[in-house]
């Protein structure tokens, strides 16, 4: 069998764990060029360590087009494999770390477009001084899937943390801490039949076309359920990925909006108002895999944001 055979090769091979690293990206990236900006090295070498490795292994890991990198057979049988390699040396440096009091090395944080009244770039700013040995790489939930593709991509081993808005009860390898709540606003423009008023009801925002994000986003989930448990339907005209844009959208009269309290400020063309009567707090917590052990420089990023809020 071929599995059996790859996985008696990685017992056996001298495989270098920049192979398998290169390998898992490519895996990961489904592409040679993604891989690359992610490994931050030239494409070419990044090809010539997947053929060296596959020559090393006696059999192809993966199918190439013009268009689409795919895993064979055989690459299916080595992904889990180089997971658990490349996460057990992860622990093995994060003890050596732990001992010498150095906190260095790459972290992969995920995070939403929007943190409500969290300042990323702020607490990264203070992150990087207290710890400058240590190099942040980002990862949108817009380019991941929203909250439940960043949860995927941790427990997967793509991001070390992610800030996610989720819902309903975390996935198998994560939990989750809350770090903050903020309800969602009622946001209208200027001449709308509830701008004049000081709060509206469920119950009033039937017929009303919606700007809201795409299913899988939690400040979308939050909205749904509000309106399913108010037995309303609801109709989103236009989604947006961008928290910052729904106002906009808001403001040319294309719809109205429930938007984290705080991000939309004082505005002569637009009036923010609370909803009564319904369950609409946006929670953002810290995703925390626990199916492997943190680097040092993951549980620093962790301590760090629990003292950043207090």
């Amino acid at each position: 069998m071929v599995s059996l055979a790859v996985i008696a090769a990685c017992d056996s091979s001298r495989m270098e764990l920049r192979q398998l690293e290169c390998f898992v990206a490519v895996a990961e990236e489904s592409s040679f060029t993604r891989a690359a900006a992610r490994l931050h090295i030239v494409q070419s070498a990044v090809s010539a360590t997947i053929a060296s490795l596959e020559r090393e292994l006696h059999t192809q890991l993966l199918w190439r087009t013009s268009r689409r990198v795919g895993l064979t057979e055989s690459g299916y049988a080595l992904l889990p494999k180089a997971r658990v390699a490349l996460d057990a040396a992860q622990d093995a440096r994060a003890a050596v770390e732990e001992v010498s009091g150095t906190v260095r090395g790459a972290l992969r944080v995920g995070t939403m477009s929007s943190l409500g009244p969290i300042d990323l770039p702020a607490m990264l700013g203070s992150f990087h001084r207290e710890y400058p040995a240590v190099s942040v790489h980002l990862a949108t939930a817009a380019s991941s899937g929203g909250s439940p593709g960043l949860l995927t991509a941790l427990t997967e081993g793509r991001l070390d943390l992610a800030f996610v808005s989720f819902p309903v009860g975390p996935p198998a390898g994560a939990h989750l801490r809350e770090l903050t709540s903020t309800p969602l606003d009622l946001v209208v423009p200027a001449g709308h039949r509830l701008a004049g008023r000081s709060e509206a009801a469920m119950s009033e925002l039937t017929g009303e076309a919606f700007i809201d994000f795409p299913p899988g986003y939690g400040n979308r989930a939050v909205t749904d359920r509000a309106f399913t448990a108010a037995r309303l339907h609801r109709h989103v005209a236009i989604e947006i990925t961008d928290i910052t844009a729904g106002a906009d959208f808001v403001r040319h009269g294309l719809g109205i909006a429930l938007l984290p309290r705080g991000v939309v400020g004082p505005h002569d063309d637009l009036t923010t108002l609370p909803i009564t009567g319904a369950e609409l707090d946006w929670s953002i917590s810290l995703a925390i895999p626990d199916n492997r052990t943190p680097s040092a420089a993951a549980r620093a990023f962790e301590q760090f944001v629990d003292r950043h809020l207090k």
